[in-house]
């Protein structure tokens, strides 16, 4: 018996290949292949708000269907920034569709005055500017569908919509939350059931309400992502703290949070405005880039590998030793 145990028992061993490098050692979330994205800028008109959304659409090598990634711009954005994102998810064979929101975009800077600048801003924070932008969502993905069916469209068959991915930074995490599944008061919900999993670059809780109820219905993988100076650059009064409050809000079960260390709110983006900010971390970028992949090729694509290495001890072969990183 002793014997039938210690041969099974050696047989489990190499099995799990215990002594030898871990299963899928050959993951690498920052391998790409060269290739310079094609991008075409389009405008989704929602007629039934009479709203244009202009986004711009980086298109993969392989002209196969591929999954959709959704990326919804901070507060005085465009659909052009933080393309850093979308060259590598491209590259990686994500079809990045960068979404820009009337409103509450680079308009809200660029048409006031240098001294109202930052009023204009705050004002623009608004709740109903967050509605719009929640309702931007379905609309563009609406129309996605619509142009990946016409033969003569540059998008035609191009779209695996059965694999959405949503992301966004600061307002656009905001965005990302609500039609990921966020509740609002009164139980309002704006979540889209076609979005399978949504990555969060300095989320936010609730104004109002109790967080756990906002986010404790959450049914689809999250990842989010923040510094420890990710305050919100005076424009509203949410702390690098209160961006914390989320993830222990969020239901177990595929769920991530990324903490960089003294990193702030600029670290998730490409410029870097002289507010007198820190220089860049480089090793931001690769954290970001190297952990958003990872999630989007485990939830989006089904990938053991991508899953083993973002579930083990893959990401803090990336990050430095003062991150933090958790998941439940």
């Amino acid at each position: 018996m002793r014997r039938a145990t210690a041969a099974a028992l050696l047989t489990l061993v190499g099995l799990v290949g215990w002594g030898q490098p871990p299963l899928h050692a050959d993951y690498d979330p920052l391998k790409l292949e060269a290739y310079s994205p094609t991008h075409h800028d389009l405008t989704v008109q929602d007629q039934a708000r009479n709203r244009d959304i202009p986004i711009r659409v980086y298109l993969p090598k392989s002209k196969e269907p591929a999954p959709v990634i959704l990326y919804s711009h901070g507060l005085g954005g465009s659909r052009t920034n933080n393309a850093f994102l979308a060259k590598h998810w491209t590259a990686r064979g994500y079809v990045a569709v960068f979404l820009q929101h009337p409103g509450s975009d680079e308009s809200v800077w660029k048409e006031a005055k240098l001294g109202d600048r930052l009023a204009a801003m705050r004002q623009a924070a608004s709740g109903e500017n967050l509605i719009l932008r929640l309702k931007d969502v379905p609309a563009v993905l609406d129309q996605l569908e619509v142009w990946n069916r016409q033969p003569d469209h540059p998008l035609a068959g191009r779209l695996d919509l059965k694999r959405i991915g949503m992301s966004g930074h600061s307002f656009g995490a905001q965005t990302t939350q609500g039609v990921s599944g966020q509740t609002f008061p009164l139980g309002k919900s704006f979540t889209d059931p076609r979005i399978k999993a949504a990555l969060a670059f300095s989320p936010s809780p609730p104004k109002v309400g109790d967080v756990k109820k906002a986010f404790g219905q959450v049914k689809i993988p999250w990842m989010l992502m923040t510094g420890t100076k990710d305050d919100a650059m005076s424009i509203v009064d949410t702390q690098p703290a209160d961006r914390l409050k989320v993830f222990p809000a969020l239901p177990p079960g595929s769920k991530y949070e990324l903490v960089l260390d003294e990193a702030d709110h600029l670290a998730f983006g490409e410029a870097r405005i002289n507010l007198g900010k820190q220089p860049r971390n480089p090793n931001h970028h690769r954290a970001i880039l190297a952990l958003s992949t990872a999630f989007w090729d485990a939830y989006l694509r089904d990938d053991r590998a991508a899953r083993d290495w973002l579930d083990g001890d893959g990401p803090r072969r990336i990050l430095e030793p003062k991150d933090s990183w958790k998941k439940k």
